[in-house]
């Protein structure tokens, strides 16, 4: 079954690809799906969030990386997938991502499976590496792949 990961991934952290390995564990093939909200303010193009995303996964045949707009359940059946894949760090993640899935069951028939993040991961966030960054720390640890930092950093 081919599933579809969905996200800003502004950027794509290691929390992200935590998800996507263990994605990988459970369905054939992952569409890794860039979402183009033009309502985010957003740090990185989507052709940066592209190429670091794509260099990742540049040698795993199973893995398509794309952006999109619209609905993400529209592009999930566009692209032939049978189920959305959502990354859980903690119960407040639970609580909006349920809903969300819950909403998208009704409108598309599209279901959606959660992953918890490891542990050891629950606490990186996009935009904890956006705040790291634009105070000064180097947030390159928690980052995947490859991504030029915007700012002018501290070695903090």
């Amino acid at each position: 079954m081919k599933a579809l990961y969905a996200g800003t991934f502004d950027p794509f952290t290691v929390g992200h690809l935590s998800i996507a390995r263990e994605s990988l564990h459970l369905f054939d093939s992952l569409i890794i799906a860039i979402g183009n909200n033009e309502l985010k303010n957003t740090e990185w193009s989507i052709e940066e969030r592209l190429e670091q995303i794509k260099g990742i996964f540049k040698d795993d045949e199973r893995v398509e990386v794309l952006a999109y707009t619209g609905l993400t359940t529209t592009f999930a059946k566009e692209k032939g997938a049978g189920v959305l894949v959502r990354g859980l760090r903690n119960t407040v993640d639970f609580e909006k991502e349920k809903e969300l899935a819950d909403v998208n069951l009704s409108v598309s028939g599209v279901r959606t499976v959660f992953i918890p993040c490891e542990p050891s991961l629950s606490f990186i966030s996009s935009s904890m590496v956006k705040e790291l960054m634009h105070n000064g720390f180097n947030p390159s640890k928690y980052i995947a792949g490859k991504i030029t930092l915007h700012e002018n950093l501290e070695k903090k």
